[in-house]
Order: C-alpha cells, then sequence, then structure tokens
C-alpha cells in the first residue's frame, strides 16, 4: 500500500487565511506618500504663495504621519489631524480631474497640516499609499 503524503500545515492555508492575513498586513502597513498625481498649476491649490514655512510645516506632517499605520490613519479623530472623506457635494469641484478617476480614486481623503494655519492636503489612498493631490494651504476646497 503507497504511503500518503502530506503537505507540511505550515505550506497549507485556506483562502481565508490568506485573505485575513492580506488585510492584516495592509492595515498594519506603514503610511506613505506619493506625489504622483500632485496639481500645483490649479491657481486655487497654489502652495508658493506661502512661504518656506509652510514647506517644513508640511515636510514635518508627512514624517510625522508615516509612522502611522495605514489603521491610525483611518481611525484617528484627532482635532490636530482631523483626518476624514471628502464629501464632493461640500466643496466648490466635483472631483480631483485626474484621467480615469473612477477607476483610480475609491475615496477622496484629506487631513490638515495643522491646526487652521496651513491648511489641507486632498488625495486618496490606494493600499497603504496616500497619493496627494492638491496642496490647499488657503482652505480653498471650501470656499
Amino acid at each position: 500500500m503507497a504511503k500518503k503524503f502530506n503537505k507540511p500545515k505550515h505550506q497549507t492555508q485556506s483562502e481565508i487565511s490568506k485573505a485575513k492575513e492580506s488585510i492584516k498586513i495592509e492595515f498594519n502597513s506603514l503610511l506613505s506618500f506619493s506625489f504622483k498625481y500632485l496639481d500645483v498649476v490649479e491657481d486655487k491649490f497654489d502652495p508658493y504663495s506661502r512661504g518656506q514655512d509652510y514647506f517644513v510645516v508640511l515636510i514635518e506632517r508627512l514624517k510625522e504621519l508615516s509612522r502611522f499605520t495605514i489603521q491610525q490613519f483611518y481611525s484617528n479623530r484627532s482635532q490636530a489631524l482631523r483626518s476624514h472623506p471628502i464629501d464632493w457635494n461640500d466643496t466648490t469641484e466635483n472631483s480631483f480631474g485626474i484621467p480615469g478617476e473612477d477607476q483610480i480614486v475609491n475615496t477622496p481623503y484629506q487631513f490638515e497640516l495643522s491646526a487652521n494655519e496651513y491648511g489641507r492636503i486632498h488625495g486618496f489612498v490606494i493600499d497603504s499609499v496616500f497619493f496627494i493631490r492638491w496642496l490647499d494651504p488657503d482652505h480653498n476646497l471650501y470656499s
């Protein structure tokens, strides 16, 4: 009679276990940033008029947030961060204006640089990468 060959347990994993592991990894991944879709040509979202202090605060905020997991970013309700989805119905725009946006952007998102002084950053998240679309130092998305 032929011996049965059993695969080692560490090599067999159910599809549900794989899915749970993938979600766990994603939510425990550190947040990172991309400037791939950054639009600084639009006058409404012009960060250059703010001077070098603005850019120092921007870099410091991105550095601080890059220590967050994506789960911490989504669940943080701090008044200092004010991270939340964008409702286009409450804004001066109806989208980011990216070609193929409906295929790329799941939920538009924003967060503050600091308490009202330096405005917000608008973009969207894919996996654990926040793609920055607009730097909005003067809160123009909501004016």
